[in-house]
């Protein structure tokens, strides 16, 4: 039996427009160009135009179709001011993956107050700051689609990266509370909990072997993931195929939660 035009239909965004926060590379450029290539119009985010304008070019490459919106999702003013201008004069925005985040690695007992917050108001804030503003519009509507980007953090911890593991908590406990306020309004809010991945922030823990030989000893999967390892649940999050999936972290980690190491 071939792939029927239905099972298809339950994973097209075909007619969709998703923004991706943090999108000019990494994690969330994967996570667009997947989008795009799912048949939805992605709307890059970042603060570089000259580093949006190539992530861009690429997606077109593919046959993808964009739009940019800059703004620093710890500006509120200027994320309202670009989503209720998109919305407004371009269209609606129906899926929103808040994939932009920052890391500060320190000591807790000498982390500095001020990266402390910084992450915060990155990591959480910036989540809370994007999600309701775009939340607004889709509740009109009643219907839309957020998935959160968790961590492996999000349910356990390593030194030097409080903050951060503080920071991925909390995006599950946001991620609940805005199942149990939009669910009912045809809102499915979602994370997702990449484990390690190999991309250019994680370049100086890919290249040192130590921490390699841990990973993959510590990784059922037995390797470092790769960011098109997480393209396939980004689309079935953002697609009619999770309709009835509310408030859950899908873990993309080879494993790692799975076992006690």
């Amino acid at each position: 039996m071939t792939f029927s035009a239905a099972a298809q239909a339950r994973f097209d965004l075909s007619g969709k427009t998703a923004l991706v926060s943090g999108s000019s590379r990494g994690i969330g450029f994967a996570l667009a160009s997947g989008l795009a290539e799912a048949g939805a119009h992605v709307i890059l985010n970042g603060r570089d135009a000259a580093a949006l304008n190539a992530a861009s070019d690429k997606i077109s490459a593919i046959g993808g179709t964009t739009s940019q919106l800059i703004f620093d999702v710890t500006d509120r003013q200027s994320v309202e001011d670009a989503i209720n201008g998109f919305e407004r004069y371009t269209g609606p925005i129906d899926i929103l993956i808040n994939n932009a985040g920052m890391q500060h690695r320190e000591a807790l007992e000498d982390f500095d107050l001020a990266a402390f917050e910084r992450v915060m108001a990155t990591n959480v804030t910036g989540v809370f700051t994007l999600s309701q503003l775009v939340a607004r519009h889709m509740i009109a509507r009643k219907q839309g689609k957020i998935i959160n980007i968790a961590s492996v953090m999000t349910r356990a911890a390593r030194h030097m990266i409080g903050a951060y593991t503080t920071s991925k908590a909390a995006v599950a406990g946001l991620t609940r509370a805005m199942t149990a306020e939009w669910a009912q309004h045809g809102i499915g809010c979602n994370a997702i909990g990449p484990g390690y991945f190999s991309t250019e922030l994680t370049a100086a823990l890919f290249n040192d072997e130590e921490f390699g030989a841990w990973l993959r000893g510590r990784t059922p999967a037995g390797r470092w993931g790769q960011v098109d390892d997480l393209v396939g649940a980004a689309l079935f999050l953002s697609s009619p195929a999770s309709n009835y999936v509310n408030g859950h972290v899908l873990y993309v980690d080879g494993g790692m939660t799975a076992t006690i190491g």
